[in-house]
């Protein structure tokens, strides 16, 4: 970001002859005032990380203002003079949060590293003088009591419960020395994930395996060995080969090498990341988890787990277990039989060692090819990254009529940032804006997820459409060669679109209820069903193209991923589920007298966690819970709308993966309804009947 901001910078002082000095001098912060875009993309490239300081504490300012307006009006209080100025409380901080936290997880240089640490004190500070504001909650508790005498509709009565239940659940209806200790405490747990989250970034970038012989490469893949050689060459290393954690060269290293101390070394690398040295993270869960059960303590409950679960459809931690381990016991017992087949293979081959965590993924792909005949390799060139989101843009098209048009000129932080504008497919009319942000880089925290610029919903100047993007750790593209994504990346791309439509075709008024601001076990309902269309026959004809002849992908090919679609489940459920359940036991402790390897061991052995399978995400690196508290003690909303997902594919595979009357049924819904009703109500009426808990073990073949 330093580099592409300096660029901009030089470029425009070379354009007006104006000297470095003067530029300067007249920068204008372009989060103090409305972004000239008609769709409202910010102007990333005059954004400076000056900027961020002064528009926070700008946006602090105008907050307070606001909330005095609301709190000082002796009129009655009701929607409009109390909920709806709550919609757009502060538009500064608005624009310059939703940049700052983009940044943070896609654009984290240490310009920025150091500058967030300022940052997040602050951003939680205004969190706080807003949720624990004595006079605003009583404004808002007479709307709630009162709705029924105020003529209200059910949307608007919808956002005044959800605006007094997340006040309740901040700490609003504390008495005042409870609310002093609540803010000490959240002030505590914000530096300790701004330092769980820089641990993690620092580690995983300080960690790599230098390959010296060419011989110790055999098995990876072509792509996999050019881009070891390139990150080699950035090193000074030129002639050999250097791999990382990052995704896209730890991935290939487990699947593919043939050397099992190289895929040992890895494998120890990535489940040891920031566990000992200068970035070990053990010290700060145990703060972390500490600091949560202090919290559920003085939100009057009797554990974090019980406080997290409270607010969303499970309603106990108990009833989170159940489901999981409705599905981890099958999935653990499936395990052992697909460990089984590998150990006959390591033995036919006389190998003579037992398979050991690091052998799961290598000899899952020898299973797969002699159970199957299906090598990754053989399908990997029908997935270029174009391609791949022709057909999911494709797809979503035919299912919800709205088209992609790229947006080359739009405002963008990185070139290899796309933007596109979607429309109607019919009108043109304008529907949101979508950006996509896909290789890895090392201001970029793994993984891949979405996010929201802006929601759809009521802002100062009227009803505005969402902006939209999705950000992963893709497999660059190398010479010649466009960026090939693995079975596994396909998969994900649909997933994060699948989050992202919900965003895009919200059609709710409020923001406080629109798009992804859901419970957050419903969340994953439309990003995991919308995985389903990667891999059918139908879609893959639509996209699936050999990178190097153009020839659309065999049935022969088609038939094999299909054939494959169950296989090694077993292992995909049980390290989910294992980390869900481990989630939910640190979410269950008070956190004195634990040290992190010792508690994981010790909920290993009770759920009985196989020895060849670890957790999806250990302690030191699960960012879901520790580097926030978005999924602490709600892992498990995965699994939980897996189930969703599994009981409402069944309707699309039984009418037709296309047909019109179901993709309409689940658009209005589901996509487009947000959190305007109970979110069981929601699936009913488009399912017909509550969710079958069997859909997801069919799904996954243990029934």
């Amino acid at each position: 970001m330093k580099k592409y901001l300096l660029s901009s910078a030089v470029a425009i002082m070379l354009g007006c002859g104006l000297t470095p000095q003067i530029m300067a001098d007249t920068h204008v912060n372009p989060f103090l005032s409305e972004y000239a875009d008609k769709y409202k993309i910010p102007p990333f490239g005059d954004i400076l990380i000056s900027d961020f300081i002064p528009a926070i504490k700008a946006g602090i300012e105008e907050q307070k203002q606001n909330m005095f307006a609301i709190t000082a009006n002796r009129a009655v209080p009701d929607f409009d003079n109390t909920i709806l100025p709550l919609e757009n409380l502060s538009p500064i901080l608005d624009r310059v949060s939703g940049v700052f936290y983009h940044y943070d997880g896609a654009l984290a240089t240490d310009e920025f590293a150091a500058m967030a640490e300022e940052a997040i004190p602050l951003l939680n500070e205004a969190s706080n003088q807003l949720n624990l504001n004595e006079q605003l909650f009583q404004k808002i508790k007479y709307v709630y009591d009162n709705s029924d005498k105020q003529g209200l509709d059910a949307l608007q009565k919808r956002v005044v419960e959800k605006y007094y239940r997340e006040f309740v659940e901040r700490g609003a209806a504390l008495p005042a020395d409870k609310k002093e200790e609540l803010i000490k405490v959240n002030d505590e747990l914000s530096k300790l994930f701004i330092q769980y989250n820089k641990n993690l970034l620092n580690a995983t970038n300080s960690f790599f395996i230098t390959v010296y012989d060419k011989d110790d490469l055999g098995g990876l893949p072509e792509s996999s060995v050019a881009q070891a050689a390139d990150e080699a060459k950035k090193r000074g290393l030129e002639g050999l080969w250097v791999f990382t954690l990052h995704g896209p060269s730890r991935l290939p290293v487990l699947q593919s090498a043939d050397n099992r101390g190289l895929r040992e070394a890895m494998y120890k690398g990535y489940t040891n990341l920031a566990s000992y040295g200068e970035y070990n993270n053990y010290p700060v869960i145990e703060k972390i988890v500490k600091l949560r059960a202090e919290k559920a303590r003085i939100m009057g409950f009797d554990n974090f787990a019980q406080m997290m679960t409270s607010r969303v459809m499970a309603k106990t931690p108990e009833a989170a277990t159940d489901l999981l381990l409705q599905v981890f016991e099958p999935a653990v017992k499936r395990s052992h039989e697909e460990v089984a087949d590998m150990q006959a293979v390591v033995d036919a081959e006389k190998g003579g060692f037992k398979i050991a965590p690091w052998d799961y993924y290598y000899y899952a792909g020898k299973v797969k090819k002699q159970k199957y005949d299906l090598d990754e390799s053989e399908v990997r060139p029908y997935f270029a990254l174009d391609n791949v989101l022709k057909g999911m843009f494709g797809a979503a098209e035919k299912l919800y009529g709205i088209k992609m048009i790229e947006m080359p000129d739009a405002p963008k932080y990185m070139d290899e940032v796309k933007v596109y504008e979607v429309v109607d497919s019919k009108t043109g009319e304008h529907i949101a804006v979508f950006m996509t942000d896909y290789f890895p880089r090392a201001s970029k925290r793994q993984g891949a997820w979405m996010e929201q610029l802006q929601s759809s919903g009521l802002y100062e100047d009227g009803q505005r459409r969402p902006i939209v993007y999705n950000v992963g750790n893709f497999t660059r593209p190398a010479g010649d060669t466009p960026a090939l994504l693995t079975i596994d990346e396909v998969e994900t791309t649909f997933h994060e679109f699948g989050h992202a439509l919900q965003g895009i075709l919200s059609k709710v008024p409020y923001r406080s209820i629109a798009g992804t601001n859901v419970d957050r076990d419903y969340v994953e309902l439309c990003s995991q069903i919308n995985e389903h269309w990667a891999f059918e026959p139908e879609v893959l004809k639509m996209y699936a193209r050999h990178y190097k002849t153009g020839e659309v992908i065999p049935d022969e090919l088609i038939e094999k991923l299909q054939n494959a679609s169950k296989f090694n489940q077993g292992f995909v459920t049980t390290e989910l589920a294992g980390a869900a359940l481990l989630d939910l036991e640190w979410g269950k402790t008070d956190g004195n007298g634990i040290d992190v390897p010792g508690f994981e061991a010790q909920v290993t052995k009770k759920i009985g966690m196989p020895e060849e399978i670890t957790y999806r995400y250990r302690s030191p690196y699960f960012k879901h819970i520790f580097g926030d508290d978005g999924y602490a003690s709600g892992y498990y909303t995965y699994l939980w709308s897996q189930v969703l997902e599994a009981d409402a594919w069944e309707l699309f595979k039984e009418k037709g993966i296309f047909d019109k009357k179901t993709a309409a049924s689940f658009k209005k819904n589901i996509l487009e309804s947000g959190d305007t009703e109970d979110a069981m109500v929601l699936f009913k009426r488009f399912r017909g009947h509550e969710p079958d808990a069997k859909a997801l073990l069919r799904l996954r073949g243990f029934e």
